[in-house]
């Protein structure tokens, strides 16, 4: 009666529809890993064309099709999302991916900070909800988060700093190969 290895998921199932519920639950992680993997193929190609665009990724990323898609940016992302997702169980993926993200999320709204710090006057078309306390929960609560993925997902966590980490000579390597074409 009780879910084991975490599927509480499929323990519910399995008391409405028996034997089925784990093909039922497995047709439905497909379905959701699906639709996860379109959002992060639509977005990602943007942001890799976005990068392309500054010089900082393929140049060929940058480049629009006849219906203003970056296709090449679109089948790059594709590639690189279906390789995440035969890197290892769903459950693995899920938490270095979502380490990693809390990571930017903490340092993106740490950059309110900084900004509010460093540019006090600046027009600030958008306003940030319940600043400073809104923000500042959040950041304390998503390191919270972060500490405790850390101790318990330990090396899932570790394989996450170690995609971001591998982004860092990449970066640098495209930052440089544009300085330098701008030189010349």
């Amino acid at each position: 009666m009780f879910a084991q290895k975490d599927r509480v998921g499929t323990a519910a199932l399995f008391l409405v529809f028996g034997d089925i519920a784990k093909y039922l639950m497995a047709a439905l992680i497909m379905i959701s890993t699906f639709g996860c993997n379109n959002g992060l193929i639509l977005a990602g190609s943007r942001l890799f064309q976005s990068m392309a665009k500054d010089g900082l990724f393929f140049k060929k990323a940058a480049t629009l099709n006849k219906f203003n898609v970056p296709s090449n940016a679109m089948i790059f992302q594709g590639i690189w999302a279906s390789l995440l997702c035969l890197s290892g169980s769903y459950g693995d993926l899920l938490d270095y991916c979502t380490f990693s993200s809390l990571i930017f999320y903490i340092i993106t709204i740490t950059g309110l900070f900084v900004l509010r710090k460093k540019m006090p006057d600046a027009d600030r078309p958008y306003k940030a909800f319940g600043y400073p306390v809104i923000p500042a929960l959040y950041i304390i609560l998503t390191t919270l988060i972060c500490v405790d993925l850390l101790v318990y997902k330990t090396f899932n966590c570790g394989m996450g700093l170690l995609i971001i980490a591998l982004g860092v000579p990449v970066y640098f390597m495209f930052k440089r190969s544009k300085n330098a074409s701008s030189e010349a």
